[in-house]
């Protein structure tokens, strides 16, 4: 007897060792969303042909009712599903969202159950006590719009912006640096940076007394705090990317570049995948890190068109990821299933603004006017928003203007926003979407070296993709060549077919933003005899009032090799 109670008593110990040593898996879903910027409503998107992949399809996409879905039906497969946001939820947002404060937005995003969310560089569009009021709730706004506007009380986000990398005067952390969120049983860890350029990205006014560091040495300093808590996986949500030559999805793709590799070959091996945004192009990569390891580095497309997915296998005893898969889901707003709490809110939203958002402002003429580049870096609709902006500062007592700039990051998206457009009419839902900002238009006084040296500069170190290429008014032509080194790259530049004289001065229009430096264009700020304008919104929509607009596909930027 006292032998088989040995037995037992080892049978038991053994038993319990196997059950230490032996895995505690759990399967957990993590979707993202980048670059949603208040789209509350589904917009044109490219895809693949699947018959022939050397062409595309033009799908409704996106969309708060549509993500909404995907949510859903990620959960019926998997109750531990985790919604993340990888920054610019809001700002620069559509009239159904912006005129509203974005907080319609917030709110959906909160109704949808999304824990956390890295800031992007338009999270600072109204600064940090605005940013504040999303986070907390509450009516108080610094913000030129009356808050409160979509519900008598805001409750602000239900889940938590992050932000390891921004740090105030004293330098304390602004935001939280991570979240450790608790799926099941499982535990992930979500730690988040944005771009160290937002100062440059952003008016000044809104990221005044605030600092943003570097984005790996960031994250990887409190790698260790995060480790200490023993989570069983590390995600990184970083706003910040690049641009890959292969489609959206392909997966484990090589071709990825800008800046968002150098922080994917420095972060912790300890994080198991980058999810990444600002850029707004869907890629699904594999960068080493400083390990040699690669790891999975994805974007979505920006408007909830591409919705960023990682399923993950962690050992919640070890507190372990034993693998992780990365993919790229189609939000398709035609044929996918819809949240019905999502529809409301919709609905709702446009009730609110829609007698503004589809009053028709013009007929162009053609179905659609594009944003989208050619070679040289102009498109269609840059050229008619800098000959608009022309147009609204060219007369003595608006400052007398001959020349206009409009930088291509401020132009949101094509106009009109969907095709087909049979009537080839534009509402003023479809202005504002192209220029969300509300910018005033400046008239400074710059010498002809001044323009030439500011037109050097788009070409400082922008990232692979990237187009800095400035939207030049009418009778301002010149030439670039991409060979030549810095400094040098702009020749024959010309006002009405006259070369430009380095030393006379010029009545040059463009946005606030560029008028203070944006985007790097640091000799636009040397301007002197400023003159404020019209909004930029208000120019444009005036310029397209006036006549029958048409694309304009005369260069006037020519590109040498």
């Amino acid at each position: 007897m006292k032998n088989n109670l040995l037995l037992i008593g080892a049978a038991l110990t053994l038993s319990s060792c196997s059950m230490v040593a032996g895995p505690a898996t759990q399967d957990v879903t993590v979707i993202g969303v980048n670059d949603l910027h208040g789209n509350l409503l589904p917009t044109s998107f490219r895809v693949p042909d699947p018959a022939d992949r050397s062409k595309t399809l033009t799908v409704q996409a996106g969309g708060i009712e549509a993500i909404g879905g995907v949510l859903d039906e990620a959960r019926k497969a998997n109750p531990n599903t985790i919604f993340v946001g990888v920054g610019d939820m809001t700002g620069a947002s559509p009239l159904v969202s912006a005129l509203l404060r974005d907080e319609p937005t917030i709110k959906a995003l909160s109704d949808l159950g999304m824990a956390v969310n890295v800031v992007g560089n338009h999270e600072f569009d109204y600064g940090v006590q605005e940013l504040a009021r999303f986070q907390k709730g509450g009516c108080n706004s610094n913000a030129p719009e009356k808050a409160c506007v979509f519900d008598k009380t805001f409750a602000g986000a239900g889940f938590t912006y992050l932000a390891a990398n921004v740090k105030n005067s004293a330098g304390q952390n602004v935001l939280p640096a991570y979240k450790i969120v608790q799926s099941g049983k499982a535990r992930i860890a979500f730690v988040g940076a944005v771009l160290q350029a937002t100062p440059t990205v952003v008016s000044p006014s809104g990221v005044a007394g605030l600092k943003f560091e570097e984005e790996a040495a960031s994250i990887n300093a409190v790698i260790p705090a995060i480790k200490a808590q023993k989570p069983d996986a590390i995600i990184a949500l970083v706003h910040q990317g690049g641009t890959a030559k292969d489609a959206f999805d392909v997966v484990d793709c090589k071709t990825l570049s800008g800046d968002i590799v150098k922080i994917a070959q420095t972060l912790d091996p300890a994080v198991g995948a980058i999810m990444t945004g600002h850029t707004h192009r869907g890629y699904n990569c594999t960068v080493a890190g400083p390990d040699g390891a690669p790891r999975p580095v994805i974007q979505g497309d920006a408007y909830g068109h591409l919705l960023q997915r990682l399923d993950l296998q962690v050992d919640t005893r070890a507190h372990k990821l034993l693998a992780v898969k990365a993919s790229n889901v189609v939000v398709n707003a035609a044929t996918g299933p819809k949240n019905a709490a999502m529809t409301a809110l919709v609905k709702r939203a446009q009730e609110m603004t829609d007698p503004l958002a589809k009053r028709q402002v013009a007929t162009l003429g053609a179905e659609q006017i594009t944003r989208t580049a050619n070679a040289a870096g102009e498109s269609p609709l840059g050229r008619v928003i800098a000959d608009a902006q022309l147009a609204a500062a060219s007369s003595p007592d608006k400052g007398g203007a001959v020349i206009a700039f409009m930088n291509p990051g401020g132009i949101r998206a094509d106009l009109p926003v969907n095709v087909p457009n049979a009537s080839k009419g534009v509402t003023y839902g479809d202005v504002f979407t192209v220029q969300p900002f509300g910018n005033v238009m400046m008239v400074v006084s710059l010498t002809g070296a001044q323009v030439k040296e500011a037109l050097e500069q788009q070409f400082d170190n922008p990232a692979p993709g990237q187009n800095r290429i400035l939207q030049v008014s009418r009778g301002l032509t010149y030439t670039w060549d991409a060979a030549k080194p810095k400094g040098e790259k702009v020749s024959d530049l010309k006002l009405g077919g006259v070369a430009l004289d380095p030393a006379a001065t010029y009545r040059v229009t463009m946005n606030n933003f560029l008028a203070d430096g944006g985007d790097g264009f640091t000799v636009f700020a040397k301007g002197t005899e400023r003159l404020g304008g019209a909004v930029d919104l208000d120019a444009l929509q005036e310029y397209l009032k006036a006549g029958t607009v048409t694309p304009d596909d005369a260069a006037r930027i020519t590109k040498l090799n």
